[in-house]
């Protein structure tokens, strides 16, 4: 619903209209733009802060920066690439792999990038979201939020971080025109972008520190060049990239009966840690340093094969006694061991279960979403919905995290879902829908009770899987397939519905068609809507 196009002025001081707004462009987001379009939806727009798709694989550009899950499987089910050059991609080759599937699918003209999502807020009145953006006001009768995990980086609260006077930033900020080289660094954090910028900067610098808090469980990394022969059959061979995506899931989904269902089978893989650790790190020192004293899997697992030997180089030093202060030269432990340094590489992960996104959406009551996950924690309904906020739909939302494999497998089977709600919501012309609480209530119950057997919540670690409430409201408890088959329908039943003709509202100035919000676009240009 678009007011009319050629009342510039109109259009200027009033907000734009759409039928649906998706929020990000990664691969939950891009994914959602590409679903409509194939089920002829038009009448949506993609709102990205950033200047192109990709989500954090476009921001994460720190040295050594690559995937854990194999690239087969790391990829759309609908647009497997036969170009990877590896068996475990490099983020430069992710992200030139998510820009290709965009412009494949001509969905590019949908967004409007360098767009920041102030603030959402259901509007009763009107049974619409009012949406505030840098690029001006939106609304929207269905917002589907596909914010990524990992989009917001986590600073540590350190005492004088604000004094520190050398280069100082975050691993998904990385300041590529600060040089490095024989200069002495700090790495604060040990997870899974620690371990892949340690190496790296080993190589340059005249020493390094790393700040280790807990040490991780680290597997061999099986990485290797795919060969000639490969690359032909992948292209040319049908069906042979896909039985090689189909024997990696289901190599990777045999880890679900240690995570989640019996823990004493985590055993052989820890052995397997314990090995590699072994091989890897002679001084015995050090490697007390670096064992873990916790379950392998209660953490996120993590796969490295030149993380130890780093570690060991004699420019590096492993601190385990933790940060006291910082001062304008230098790094001081709680031992009150000073240390100089020339610049810090604070990799403490993202905000997960408190991101600051949440603060800018507000529902019906008025609260907020992180008031809403502040009282009763992070909860939703098959992660795709909310109660209390009417007509949104959620991508990678509460519980659908893995510690095995790919999210790119669960954000597809949230797609199914999603585009399937919304075909409901045009077909019985419904005005409003929401998830009962109680269906939300019973499932939360039910996911609490099956989180309680797995490794996650039994590992003797705290992890960043678990919220203030000792929930853990991240990580899905089962095989990805279970997943599949429950969102392969939108469950109508499970929601509060009412219908258009029911709502009471005042009718929108006027109709949207595709052509208006074309037009609407197209005013906007030169704020470059669409990376071409």
């Amino acid at each position: 619903m678009s007011l009319p196009v050629t009342d510039t002025s109109a259009r200027a001081a009033s907000p734009r209209q759409v039928d649906t707004l998706i929020i990000g462009s990664g691969f939950a987001g891009l994914g959602a733009a590409i679903k409509l379009t194939q089920a002829g939806k038009r009448n949506f727009l993609v709102l990205e802060r950033g200047a192109d798709v990709g989500g954090t694989w476009r921001d994460n550009t720190y040295p050594g920066a690559a995937c854990d899950v194999p690239s087969h499987l790391y990829s759309y089910s609908f647009a497997l690439n036969p170009e990877w050059t590896r068996s475990f991609s490099p983020q430069p080759e992710i992200q030139r792999y998510i820009s290709s599937v965009a412009r494949k699918y001509n969905v590019l003209d949908r967004h409007v990038f360098g767009c920041d999502v102030l603030s959402a807020r259901w509007n009763e009145d009107t049974a619409r979201w009012d949406v505030r953006t840098s690029k001006g006001d939106f609304e929207a009768k269905i917002v589907v939020s596909a914010v990524g995990a990992l989009c917001e980086p986590s600073l540590p609260d350190i005492k004088g971080i604000d004094e520190f006077e050398g280069e100082i930033f975050h691993s998904a900020q990385w300041n590529h025109d600060a040089d490095l080289t024989g200069k002495r660094v700090a790495v604060i954090g040990t997870g899974a972008s620690a371990i892949q910028i340690v190496p790296q900067l080993a190589q340059k610098v005249s020493h390094l520190d790393v700040y280790q808090r807990t040490a991780p469980w680290i597997l061999p990394r099986a990485d290797r060049e795919y060969t000639k022969a490969e690359h032909l059959a992948f292209k040319y061979l049908p069906g042979f990239q896909k039985l090689c995506r189909t024997g990696i899931y289901w190599m990777r989904e045999t880890q679900v009966v240690g995570l989640a269902k019996a823990p004493i089978f985590m055993k052989p893989l820890q052995f397997a840690a314990e090995r590699h650790l072994r091989r890897q790190i002679e001084d015995r020192a050090l490697r007390r340093k670096v064992t873990p004293d916790f379950q392998i899997g209660c953490k996120r697992m993590l796969i490295s094969n030149n993380y130890y030997p780093a570690l060991a180089q004699s420019n590096v030093d492993v601190v385990t006694d933790g940060i006291a202060e910082m001062r304008a030269d230098s790094v001081v432990d709680r031992n009150g061991t000073v240390r100089e340094v020339d610049a810090i590489v604070v990799a403490t992960g993202f905000h997960v279960t408190d991101s600051p996104t949440f603060a800018g959406i507000f529902g019906k009551d008025g609260r907020s979403l992180a008031e809403t996950f502040d009282e009763g924690g992070q909860q939703g309904y098959k992660g795709s919905a909310i109660a209390n906020y009417p007509n949104m739909f959620f991508l990678v939302g509460p519980n659908t995290g893995l510690g095995h494999s790919s999210m790119v497998f669960m954000i597809e089977s949230q797609l199914n879902y999603v585009v399937d709600a919304i075909d409901a919501i045009e077909r019985y012309d419904i005005g409003t829908i929401e998830v009962r609480k109680d269906v939300q209530d019973r499932y939360n119950r039910e996911l609490q009770d099956r989180l309680s057997k797995s490794v996650w919540n039994n590992g003797g670690c705290a992890s960043w899987y678990l919220d203030k409430h000792g929930n853990n409201t991240t990580l899905w408890p089962g095989f990805t397939f279970e997943f599949r088959n429950m969102t392969k329908q939108f469950d109508l039943g499970a929601y509060r519905s009412v219908t258009t003709g029911d709502l009471r509202v005042p009718a929108p100035a006027a109709v949207s068609t595709a052509a208006g919000i074309d037009t609407e676009l197209t005013d906007l240009d030169d704020d470059k809507v669409a990376a071409q």
